[in-house]
């Protein structure tokens, strides 16, 4: 049909509506799929279709057997949708009128019904009046309890396609008789079809018609008919808040009751004795007490609706707690798949529910850990959102005992075989900066991430958790663990013994060109990457050719020339030394490519423009963590001062109380000097530091903010200016001048080939002199005071 479909319909078509008369199960069921294919791929004109094809499914539609006559039912089914409404009305519908008479057979009459719920919503509604409904009434009223609860279950259909009045008069009517009818399947059908058509009664029939229905079910559900408990579990939430406006005080507590009595069943009766103590339990009565409490988990958002929010923890904490702790995995998944819902609902009261979301992080199935953890982020900044304008480490004590679960997930999820949670695990965790301190991320989860990535065998795992460390250290706040860090990256990775963690220090540069702006990758990984062009594995040197037109794209010009003529030159070896044949096409490949792209400058460029604003926005993060650190280092130095110089001055007092006023007029004019000489740098450092902690909370355009996914609540990394080592085991050489200006440094501050940051420098070391002038002094009148 695909290649040739006039062909096809001449000559194959034929062939197949004659086979298909003597032709097994398989070739029956290969067919109805073919057919339907042929109509989802329009292969042909609808016309075309019902001219060729619609006999044929019509005729094997009452096949002796029921999966073939299902597997061509769906197939007609999707044709009614597509077919124009005078076809279905002659070719389907008027053949219909026979084909559901209490003579046919019982399949024939199951098929009828299923086709009137479908051609209800393709005419209007007088002719559905007029045609169709005097059909479903007998079929209503069929002989055969499957018949009837088969077309029970259609009358949801029916009644949207007449519309509400109709469905007031002539369906719900149908619906109470159904629902009383003898047969346990008919009135478990005409329950849901009542549940499901709520929003299409008035407030009068709710109340007078299908509230005592559903009282009478929920009563019986107990009593007599066990068999309408799963189904009532499942939409209890629905009908609870589908009646909300018309329950009494009285009603509301007792569905309210009963949702609770439900959540516990097969747990506990009233009077504190197991089930099993009471009476003997079937494996089946088992399994259907525990979909009953899944069914109740489901519904667990709905219920918190149902009592308001507010009123969660009188009435509904203690359901949540058994929910949570429940001994059956099904219901614990359910939970942990309910909790954000849970969580947004509670809004400021979520603080209630911190012990269940450790349990559940601590919890002995990793389905209800990979459950959890889908919607993790979402749940922990929900949690921490009530200490927004506190620092991180007042958030981390609002959830006690967070970082011990989340470190036993981890390793629990490491020590499995389902790789693909700890790979969705790790990914989650780098939302960790924007919920707990940095120092605790340093400690607890940092250097975890590293082991993952030397230790763990799993290719997606070791890479997630490479990420998951660049964004660690992209938000990390200590200029020493940052230094750290990039040393360890560089030395046991790409300068590491197995090729294999040379390839993850490429697969972690990647992540770091996504992640820091092009000046901190040129000054600290460009090249130690560079330098895997002599790995003598032909992998790496593969894979680093792959990587290089994204190096390229980290240069800007004249910034970084010196850096270009080195990619040049390595090129250049590549190209001249390299034996491997796979390597050398790639390199070729490469060269080519390269050959084509165009460098950044300095200055903005239209064609970069939107590249070249994301890369100065995480450049200027960069530098205000700096600045921030710097100015957090030098207001702790300052308050430890003052207050070193407060207790010296009262020591002296205290010893020298008979000392002359000449004397203590000198000294307070030098302390006064002193203090006087700062006050101005104070100032400037006071509206520097307010200016660099809002970045903290500052949230990036939508545009630029593809950094990650959550909230920028906590700050940006910054970073050192120089890595210990890296210079001498890099073989080629560093010929920027502000590596050796740093190297040569002893403030050990990181610094950007910035006039900012250079400022900030000066600054600093003005004020020092300042500082030493002041101790000059003071000295000074000490000699003197010795003296006299």
């Amino acid at each position: 049909m695909r290649q040739n479909p006039a062909e096809t319909l001449r000559r194959v078509l034929p062939k197949i509506r004659e086979v298909l008369h003597v032709a097994g199960v398989e070739m029956q069921l290969t067919a109805a799929v073919s057919f339907l294919t042929v109509l989802q791929e329009e292969s042909v004109s609808i016309h075309t279709y019902s001219h060729s094809f619609l006999h044929i499914i019509l005729q094997n539609l009452e096949h002796r057997d029921a999966g073939v006559s299902n597997a061509w039912l769906e197939t007609l089914l999707a044709v009614i949708e597509a077919l124009p409404k005078e076809t279905v009305r002659h070719e389907i519908l008027n053949p219909l009128v026979s084909k559901a008479q209490l003579s046919q057979t019982l399949q024939s009459r199951l098929v009828s019904c299923k086709i009137m719920g479908k051609v209800a919503n393709k005419f209007e509604a007088h002719i559905v009046k007029r045609e169709v409904l005097p059909l479903v009434k007998s079929l209503c009223q069929d002989v055969e309890y499957e018949v009837r609860a088969c077309m029970c279950r259609q009358l949801e259909h029916v009644a949207r396609g007449i519309g509400t009045e109709l469905t007031k008069t002539v369906v719900l009517p149908e619906l109470v008789e159904l629902a009383r009818d003898e047969g346990s399947s008919v009135r478990l059908a005409a329950f849901e079809t009542l549940v499901n058509l709520l929003d299409m009664f008035d407030a009068d029939d709710r109340s007078q018609t299908v509230l005592p229905l559903v009282k009478s079910f929920c009563e019986k559900s107990f009593k007599t008919d066990e068999s309408i408990l799963v189904s009532l579990s499942f939409h209890l939430g629905k009908l609870c808040n589908g009646l909300y406006g018309i329950f009494t005080p009285e009603q509301h507590l007792r569905f309210l009751e009963f949702y609770k009595k439900l959540s516990t069943l097969g747990l506990q009766q009233e009077n504190g004795h197991n089930d099993n103590q009471l009476h003997l339990q079937t494996l089946e009565q088992e399994k259907k007490y525990i979909s009953v409490r899944k069914n109740c988990a489901y519904n667990f958002p709905a219920m918190i609706v149902f009592v308001d929010p507010k009123n969660f923890h009188l009435e509904l904490y203690s359901i949540f707690f058994c929910l949570c702790h429940d001994p059956e995995v099904p219901v614990r998944y359910t939970m942990a798949i309910s909790f954000f819902e849970v969580a947004k609902l509670l809004n400021s009261d979520v603080y209630t529910i911190h012990k269940e979301l450790v349990t559940l992080l601590q919890d002995e199935s990793l389905e209800v850990l990979d459950a959890l953890v889908g919607h993790l982020p979402e749940i922990l900044e929900l949690m921490t959102n009530r200490g927004e304008n506190n620092g991180s480490e007042s958030k981390l004590l609002s959830i006690p005992d967070l970082i011990p679960a989340l470190t036993t997930a981890e390793q629990r999820a490491a020590t499995s075989l389902k790789w693909r949670t700890h790979e969705k695990l790790l990914q989650k965790y780098a939302c960790l900066p924007h919920i707990i301190s940095s120092d605790q991320i340093y400690y607890r989860f940092l250097h975890r991430m590293l082991t993952i990535i030397l230790t763990n065998n799993v290719l997606p795992v070791q890479k997630a958790a490479a990420r998951t460390l660049c964004v660690y250290l992209r938000y990390n706040r200590k200029q020493e663990q940052r230094h750290e860090v990039i040393q360890k990256l560089i030395e046991q990775l790409g300068q590491g013994k197995s090729y294999w963690n040379r390839l993850r220090f490429l697969d972690t540069c990647e992540f770091i060109m996504e992640l820091f702006s092009k000046s901190f990758f040129c000054k600290y990984f460009f090249l130690p990457v560079l330098e895997l062009t002599h790995d003598p594995v032909a992998n790496v040197r593969m894979k680093l050719c792959c990587l290089l037109p994204k190096v390229k794209s980290t240069l800007k010009i004249p910034t970084d020339k010196h850096l270009l003529q080195q990619l040049e030159l390595c090129i250049r070896k590549l190209l001249c030394q390299e034996k491997d044949k796979d390597v050398l096409t790639i390199v070729k490949r490469t060269v080519l490519e390269l050959d084509r792209m165009e460098i950044s400058v300095d200055a903005f460029q239209k064609r970069f423009y939107e590249n070249d604003l994301l890369d100065q926005e995480k450049e200027r993060q960069e530098h205000l963590l700096l600045e921030m650190e710097q100015l957090e280092k030098e207001k702790q130095k300052n308050e430890g001062r003052s207050t070193n110089i407060n207790d010296k001055m009262f020591e002296k007092k205290r010893r020298d109380s008979k000392t002359s006023s000449v004397l203590a007029k000198s000294i307070n004019l030098s302390i006064s000097g002193s203090s006087s000489g700062t006050s101005a740098g104070k100032e400037e450092k006071k509206s520097k530091l307010v200016r660099s902690q809002s970045f903290s909370t500052q949230v990036l355009h939508p545009k630029y903010s593809n950094i990650d996914k959550c909230p920028n609540k906590s700050s940006a990394t910054g970073y050192t200016s120089s890595v210990p080592g890296m210079g001498k085991s890099c073989m080629l050489s560093f010929s920027d001048d502000s590596f050796r200006t740093h190297a040569a440094g002893n403030s050990g501050n990181a610094a950007f080939p910035s006039s900012s940051s250079r400022n900030l420098f000066n600054s600093a070391d003005q004020k020092s002199n300042g500082n030493k002038e002041s101790q000059t002094r003071r000295m000074s009148i000490k000699n003197r005071k010795s003296n006299s």
